[in-house]
C-alpha cells in the first residue's frame, strides 16, 4: 500500500518530479516504484533501462537545489516484471522545487499521508531560514591549487573518466568557480587526517600504536583504514574431527559499513575528524556531528538518512564503496544492537566488542586468557559484579540498585561500584546527556551484556 514514505505509479508520468521533490522534503525520504499500480498489483516497467536513465536525467536537471547523491535508481524484478525503485533521501537544503517555476508555492511539495501536496508560502519561507549553511559545497577551500589524479585512478578502475568538466559535474564548486571544501578533501593533498589508536588495557593510559592516515584523497584514506582494521580483525580457527571453526573479531560487513558512514557522515565543517579506537574488549568508532537535524532515533536505524555531505555520499556511491541510501544501517544491526550507538550533542560513537566466541577460541587454540576473565579480575568488589548482574532485566536508578542490593541507603560501596562500571564502559546512563539528572538510570551496555550471557549469567 502507498503511504507517507512510498508511492507507486503505474509508469514514469509528467508528475515524477513533484513527487520526489515531496520526499526530498519530507523528514524521512521516501521510495517511488514505478512499475506497480496504485492498489499494489505490479505491471511491470517496458524497455527498463531508457526509464532509469530518464529517470537520473530528470531529477539532475529538474530540481534545485541539487540533489545529486540523494538518490538511488535500483532496477528490481517482482513477480517476473521489471520494477523500478528510487529511493530519496530527505535533503539538508531544504526546500527543493522544481527548476521551472522556482522556490514558489507552485514548485514546492511536501509528503501529507499518502499524497503530495504544494507547500504554502510560510512553510517555504521557513524551511528556507533553517537551509543548512555550512555544507561543504558551499565552504570556500583555502587552498584553490588542488590537484585530483588519485580520485582519477579510482574512478578509472570504477570504469569511469573523469572529464575536464569533473568538477562542476561532482559539484566540487562554490557558486563563483572556486574549489569548495568537499572539493580539498577529495584532492591529492590537503590538512585531513584519520587516527587509528590501539591500546593494551581497556582504558586510554596505554597506548601501545597510534597512526594518522590521510593527507590526502579522502577516498584514499578510507581505504588505507579500511586496510588497517582488516589487519586487526584476525580470525580465529580451531580444527575440529568434524569442522574447521573461523571466528573474527568483528563482523567484517559490519565493521567496513560502520567505517565508512564514519568517515562520509563526519561533519568536517566543524573541523571534527573520526577517530577509531582499539582496546583489549571493544573498538569504538567516533565521528564527529549529532543526528542531523529532523532525525529521530528510531529513524537513523531505520536507515532514513538525511546524508550530511551529499557531494562525499555520491562520489563513494560512484566509486561503489556505498551501495545504496539506507543500506548500511540495516547491516550493522544485524550484527550489532541499537545500544552500540552512543549519540552526544556533538559526536556519534558506535562500540564494536570483541566476539567473546572468537576469544574463546584463541584461548583454547594459544592458551590466552579469554576476555571474560580479563573483564572479571579487574573488576575491584563484589559490589560490582553484584551491580552488573542486576542491571540484566532492567535499569534501575542508583537508589533502586542500593535498595536490591540489601543497603539501607547509596553508600560509598555502591558509589564506587557504579564508577568502576561507567568507567570500564560495562553500563552506562540511559540519559547520558545529564548525568545528575533525578531521573538517571543505569543500564547494560552491550560489553556488559556480552560479558553476562557469556559468564551464563544473562537470560539471552
Amino acid at each position: 500500500m502507498e503511504s507517507n514514505r512510498c508511492e507507486y505509479k503505474r509508469e514514469l508520468t509528467d508528475g515524477f518530479e513533484r513527487e520526489a521533490i515531496a520526499f526530498l522534503n519530507y523528514r524521512d525520504g521516501g521510495v517511488i516504484y514505478i512499475g506497480i499500480d496504485r492498489d499494489g498489483a505490479v505491471v511491470g516497467v517496458a524497455n527498463c533501462d531508457a526509464v532509469q536513465l530518464a529517470i537520473k536525467d530528470r531529477l539532475k536537471n529538474n530540481i534545485l537545489p541539487s540533489c545529486l547523491g540523494l538518490f538511488d535508481v535500483i532496477h528490481e524484478v517482482r513477480e517476473g516484471l521489471d520494477v523500478i525503485k528510487v529511493t530519496l533521501a530527505s535533503g539538508s537544503e531544504k526546500p527543493y522545487y522544481l527548476r521551472k517555476y522556482g522556490m514558489s508555492e507552485k514548485g514546492c511539495f511536501i509528503r501529507i499521508g499518502s499524497a503530495t501536496e504544494p507547500m504554502t508560502g510560510r512553510m517555504i519561507e521557513e524551511l528556507f531560514a533553517r537551509r543548512t549553511r555550512n555544507s561543504l559545497g558551499l565552504i570556500r577551500s583555502s587552498q584553490q591549487s588542488l590537484n585530483f589524479e588519485q580520485l582519477r585512478i579510482y574512478y578509472e578502475e570504477a570504469g569511469f573518466a573523469l572529464g575536464e568538466r569533473f568538477a562542476a559535474n561532482l559539484e566540487l564548486l562554490t557558486e563563483d568557480g572556486a574549489y569548495n571544501y568537499a572539493a580539498y578533501l577529495l584532492s591529492d593533498r590537503n590538512g585531513n587526517s584519520v587516527q587509528v589508536a590501539k591500546y593494551r588495557g581497556l582504558d586510554r593510559c596505554d597506548l601501545i600504536d597510534s597512526n594518522e592516515y590521510g593527507f590526502c584523497s579522502l577516498v584514499k584514506t578510507c581505504k588505507q583504514v579500511l586496510d588497517r582494521l582488516d589487519v586487526e580483525n584476525r580470525t580465529a580457527t580451531r580444527i575440529t574431527p568434524k569442522e574447521r571453526i573461523n571466528r573474527r573479531l568483528w563482523d567484517a560487513v559490519a565493521l567496513r559499513e560502520a567505517v565508512v558512514n564514519a568517515i562520509i557522515h563526519n561533519d568536517y565543517a566543524s573541523e571534527a575528524v573520526p577517530k577509531f579506537e582499539i582496546f583489549c574488549d571493544r573498538l569504538e568508532i567516533t565521528s564527529g556531528g549529532a543526528i542531523p537535524l529532523g532525525v529521530a532515533g528510531e529513524e537513523f536505524f531505520a536507515g532514513y538518512s538525511i546524508p550530511r555531505n551529499k557531494i562525499l555520499m555520491r562520489v563513494f556511491k560512484d566509486l561503489d564503496i556505498v551501495e545504496y541510501l539506507g543500506s548500511g544501517m540495516p547491516r550493522i544491526l544485524r550484527a550489532y544492537a541499537k545500544e552500540s550507538f552512543i549519540f552526544t550533542a556533538n559526536f556519534i560513537r558506535m562500540v564494536l566488542p570483541i566476539s567473546l566466541e572468537a576469544l574463546e577460541l584463541e584461548q583454547k587454540t594459544t592458551g590466552h586468557v579469554g576476555l571474560e576473565s580479563r573483564l572479571e579480575s579487574r573488576l575491584e568488589s563484589e559490589t560490582s559484579k553484584n551491580v552488573l548482574r542486576l542491571l540484566t532485566t532492567q535499569s534501575l536508578q542508583r537508589a533502586a540498585i542500593a535498595q536490591a542490593l540489601g543497603h539501607d541507603r547509596v553508600s560509598g560501596a555502591i558509589n564506587r561500584a557504579i564508577k568502576e562500571l561507567l568507567g570500564k564502559q560495562l553500563i552506562e546512563y540511559t540519559i547520558p546527556d545529564k548525568p545528575n539528572s533525578r531521573l538517571q538510570k543505569y543500564r547494560l551496555t552491550t560489553m556488559g551484556k556480552a560479558l553476562l550471557v557469556k559468564d551464563g549469567d544473562g537470560n539471552e
